[in-house]
């Protein structure tokens, strides 16, 4: 069922997943404005990740609010987007979604150790590798009853976003200037 209003996707999972990637290919193909959850964070919670600490519920939620109150100013403006946000708990993503019957998650999956060995080739995050354990220790996983996907990241990058494209049911807008194939 697609929801009513503009569509907003929350591509979500551990660190590591490649949610940016994925959420900016989403965001590319489909012509949809894109953030970076991460960009929400306070410098205190970005300094206390680099440090090594997770995060309390307490960090979290002027985060997760502040993530929500953007994607309400995307549907009023009537703009579909793309958010990245961990999203790991039921609760943190009744609070994304409340108010807002557009939203839709697209959970990354993939087993510790592939997200770990992809974590550490990455340069220039703060988030540290000791931390994703903590991250699978917190993960809830979407309930049937949430709106929402599970997409495996096995393969290359454009593999998962053809994988989440064809899981929500999103379709490439057409280019006038094509003659309606595509490869």
């Amino acid at each position: 069922m697609q929801p009513l209003g503009a569509q907003q996707v929350v591509v979500m999972g551990v660190s590591g997943v490649g949610k940016s990637t994925v959420a900016k290919g989403l965001s590319t193909v489909l012509g949809w404005t894109y953030a970076e959850g991460d960009a929400f964070h306070s410098e205190a919670n970005v300094a206390k990740m680099a440090a090594g600490h997770p995060l309390t519920d307490e960090d979290r939620w002027p985060w997760l609010r502040s993530i929500g109150a953007w994607m309400s100013g995307q549907v009023a403006a009537g703009q579909p987007s793309v958010v990245t946000c961990s999203a790991l708990r039921r609760s943190y993503r009744d609070l994304l979604r409340d108010g807002r019957p557009e939203v839709r998650f697209c959970h990354l999956v993939g087993g510790e150790s592939l997200v770990a060995d992809r974590m550490s080739h990455r340069r220039d995050h703060y988030m540290p590798t000791s931390l994703l354990h903590s991250q699978y220790d917190t993960l809830e996983p979407l309930d049937p009853d949430e709106p929402g996907v599970e997409v495996t990241i096995e393969g290359s990058a454009a593999e998962v976003i053809e994988r989440a494209l064809a899981a929500l049911d999103l379709h490439v807008p057409a280019d006038p200037d094509d003659e309606g194939e595509r490869p």
